[in-house]
């Protein structure tokens, strides 16, 4: 996720302004998954701008940038006369393509330790590691800190593509995450939530280490099987949310997924 920065960065406030518009698009994505999963906002759907504003209380721009993210991910499509309709899947969907990320990065992480990954990139990923490594450290994140993790969990993923240098590959990616829960950082709120949850980070935490490692060492394959592994662990973190809300909406804040199609 890239922020959309208000200020200019070289500006006494940039940063700080920056970081701030980062965090309200994240939070704004989150809101706008978590609607949807619930069911509140179903497939077929359709939704505009304004309305999502009044709904979560938030300015446009971060709810402008959350629309067209959710429609490149595949969970909104766009109407020729404007506004968003919701899209609808099914589980089959949803695991194929997470399924297809982690070939993709594997690839990608296995030709990054054969050719040989640039230092300079390889220390930012790892800078990039130790400023998630605080976050995890409570038994459960709250909004703000989990709004950080997605967005340096993101950074991470695009750093790891950087280390390969391999843009048809990368151009592949980006088609990939075009599809239902694909992208690294498609998670909801609910993944936030629990111990359980925040144990599965730290887990997709430490694959992160060691892929690097495995790059800088030049194992390749190790790196392959680690990042693959690594997808199919966001794989299982949805479908034990899916199987703790099987069929009708729950009360409170829990999701129903009811936009997903389940297989009978």
């Amino acid at each position: 996720m890239s922020a959309v920065q208000d200020l200019p960065a070289d500006t006494p406030a940039g940063p700080v302004a920056g970081a701030a518009t980062e965090t309200a698009q994240v939070r704004a994505l989150l809101q706008m998954r978590e609607l949807i999963l619930s069911g509140e906002l179903s497939g077929g759907t359709r939704i505009a701008e304004l309305a999502i504003v009044e709904r979560l209380g938030m300015s446009r721009t971060p709810i402008r940038a959350a629309l067209v993210r959710l429609e490149q991910e595949g969970l909104l499509e766009a109407l020729p006369s404007g506004g968003y309709v919701v899209q609808s899947f099914s589980e089959r969907d949803v695991a194929d393509a997470i399924e297809l990320r982690g070939t993709l990065e594997g690839l990608l992480a296995r030709l990054a330790a054969e050719r040989g990954a640039p230092s300079v990139v390889l220390a930012e990923a790892r800078q990039c590691l130790d400023r998630i490594d605080p976050l995890l450290t409570v038994p459960s994140l709250d909004d703000e800190s989990f709004s950080a993790y997605v967005a340096l969990n993101s950074h991470f993923h695009s750093l790891l593509y950087e280390l390969a240098d391999s843009p048809t590959i990368t151009r592949q990616l980006e088609r990939a995450a075009s599809l239902p829960f694909a992208s690294p950082s498609g998670f909801v709120l609910l993944q936030a939530q629990s111990t359980r949850a925040r144990d599965m980070l730290v887990v997709a935490q430490d694959q992160h280490r060691q892929v690097l490692d495995a790059i800088e060492q030049g194992e390749g394959t190790r790196a392959e099987a680690i990042m693959r592994e690594h997808s199919r662990l966001a794989r299982r973190n949805l479908v034990e949310v899916l199987a703790a809300h099987p069929a009708e909406p729950l009360a409170g804040n829990m999701p129903a997924i009811r936009m997903i199609r389940r297989r009978r």
